[in-house]
């Protein structure tokens, strides 16, 4: 078991991804910053999915920088560092796709 969840653009095309093990409570930022707790089943998503417009990815993006935007995210070797650059390439994929589409659908299995 374990959290996937996956960006999806207007043609059903998987542009983002990111995969969390069931014990890994980093998923509980990105749920965060998705306004999304409600998916969060525990040991993986709900199974549900929401869809996202461009400002809604633009403030979860502003909320990432702010929370997380000091931290030197270069490191290879710190799990915590590569949950974040993870996190972070989501949404940043996400808010591309949704400038382009109008919107975002993420799927949280």
């Amino acid at each position: 078991m374990g959290h996937d969840i996956s960006g999806f653009n207007k043609a059903g095309e998987e542009i983002a991804y990111a995969r969390f093990s069931m014990q890994n409570r980093n998923v509980s930022i990105l749920y965060t910053l998705l306004d999304a707790t409600q998916y969060d089943a525990g040991v993986s998503g709900s199974g549900n999915s929401m869809s996202y417009s461009t400002q809604q990815l633009e403030e979860a993006l502003r909320e990432f920088n702010r929370l997380f935007g000091k931290i030197n995210l270069s490191s290879r070797n710190d799990f915590n560092i590569i949950d974040l650059k993870q996190i972070r390439d989501f949404i940043e994929n996400c808010l591309a796709t949704a400038q382009r589409d109008g919107n975002v659908r993420v799927a949280f299995a």
